[in-house]
């Protein structure tokens, strides 16, 4: 079983040893639905365009899904949620995916 390659890439915050295992552990899991993610890439960084109080996060995840690049993007508040609700779209969108495939055989 090949590991997906993976970039975890930190924009203007510092970058976190255990957010980097949340996000390996959450990748492996997707590889397990499917053998298809070439690479991966996973963005996190804090937009600056909110006006309003708080500070948001931004989780990006680019997925080289042969021949589907799929890209989920999750603001929150907290880098942690985002993170997760980002993996938790990329879970749906790629079992839908896979399913597809699936039918189309």
């Amino acid at each position: 079983m090949m590991k997906p390659a993976v970039d975890v890439v930190y924009r203007d915050l510092d970058s976190s040893a255990a957010l980097n295992e949340i996000i390996l552990k959450k990748l492996e899991k997707l590889s397990r639905f499917t053998d298809q993610i070439v690479h991966s890439r996973v963005v996190l960084d804090t937009p600056h365009h909110h006006k309003h109080k708080g500070k948001q996060y931004r989780a990006s995840i680019e997925l080289d899904f042969k021949g589907h690049p799929l890209a989920i993007t999750q603001d929150d508040e907290s880098i942690h949620v985002a993170v997760r609700d980002a993996f938790s779209s990329a879970e749906r969108k790629i079992k839908q995916l896979v399913a597809r495939q699936r039918n189309s055989r």
